[in-house]
C-alpha cells in the first residue's frame, strides 16, 4: 500500500507501529511559539498565530498549540523517541521548526537519541517586512539520522535551502501548509521506494510529495477534519500518479 493515514493521537498511533517500519521521519509539528506568558499562549487560537488578519482563511484550527517551552521540548523528546523506534538504522529525521523554538527541538532530537547533524532553512518569499527590524523570512527543518547514514544507499545530493511561499487562497488548505515543492525536495532524503512518516500530517502535503517522488507514507493527524482533507489529497495524488504518470501539483 502506497500510503496509510490515522486520524488520531500521534503519541498513541506510534505506539502501534511495529520497529523499524520507515525509512524517514519528516513532519511539522506545533511550533508552540509566539506566547511569552501562559495568558499569551492559551488567549490565541492556532488561527489567530498563524494567520493575519486580513487572509481571511476559513480553516478548521488544531490544537497542541499552547504548551509552555518545557512542556514542547518533554511532549517532542517523547514522541521522537518512538519515532526513533520505528525507524530503520540509517534513517533519517526532518523537523520544521522556527527560530524561537529552535533550540528545544535540537535538544529534544538528540534527547530521542538521534544524531544532530544540521539545519536546513526554508526561505518564504512573501514574509512581511518588520519596521526597525529584520524581516522574519526563514523557518528551519532540523535534521538527524538513526545511526549513520548509508550514503551508497541512497546517494543523493540535496541543498541547505529552498525558496518557496506558502500556497495561497484556495490552494491553501491548511493554517500553516508547507509548499510541495519543498517537500518534493525534502522527501528525497528517503531512499526511492522507502517510506517516510508525519505523525503531524496536516493537510497532507508531505505525503504528496513521497507520492510524487516514488516513496510510500505514513500519516498521522489528529484533527478530524484535516485527516479528511489529507485522506482526499492522498488519493487524488495517488490515482494521478497511477493514471498520468508524475504531473505537478502546486498546493
Amino acid at each position: 500500500m502506497p500510503f496509510s493515514l490515522h486520524q488520531g493521537d500521534a503519541l498513541s498511533v506510534l505506539a502501534t507501529l511495529p520497529d523499524a517500519c520507515v525509512d524517514s521521519v519528516i513532519t511539522d509539528p506545533p511550533y508552540n511559539s509566539g506566547g511569552r506568558t501562559a495568558k499569551e499562549r492559551t488567549s490565541r487560537t492556532s488561527r489567530q498565530k498563524y494567520v493575519s488578519a486580513d487572509a481571511r482563511h476559513v480553516l478548521p484550527d488544531f490544537t497542541g498549540e499552547n504548551m509552555d517551552q518545557r512542556s514542547y521540548t518533554r511532549w517532542l523528546t517523547q514522541i521522537m523517541t518512538e519515532a526513533h523506534r520505528a525507524t530503520k538504522s540509517g534513517g533519517t529525521a526532518l523537523l520544521f521548526t522556527d527560530w524561537r523554538q529552535l533550540p528545544a527541538t535540537t535538544d529534544a532530537l538528540q534527547a530521542a537519541g538521534w544524531l544532530w547533524l544540521g539545519i536546513v532553512a526554508w526561505h518564504k518569499p512573501q514574509a512581511r517586512p518588520q519596521k526597525a527590524k529584520f524581516r522574519q523570512d526563514c523557518e528551519f527543518i532540523v535534521w538527524g539520522a538513526k545511526d549513520k547514514i548509508d550514503a551508497a544507499a541512497n546517494p543523493v545530493y540535496l541543498p541547505g535551502m529552498f525558496s518557496a511561499s506558502q500556497p495561497s487562497g484556495r490552494k491553501r488548505r491548511h493554517i500553516t501548509q508547507k509548499p510541495v515543492a519543498v517537500m518534493r525536495e525534502l522527501v528525497k532524503i528517503a531512499p526511492p521506494g522507502g517510506t517516510v512518516l508525519d505523525f503531524c500530517a496536516g493537510s497532507g502535503s508531505t505525503g504528496v510529495a513521497a507520492l510524487l517522488e516514488g516513496r510510500d507514507f505514513i500519516g498521522i493527524e489528529k484533527t478530524v477534519e484535516y485527516a479528511t482533507v489529507a485522506s482526499d489529497r492522498l488519493a487524488e495524488t495517488l490515482q494521478q500518479v497511477h493514471s498520468q504518470g508524475d504531473f505537478t501539483l502546486t498546493a
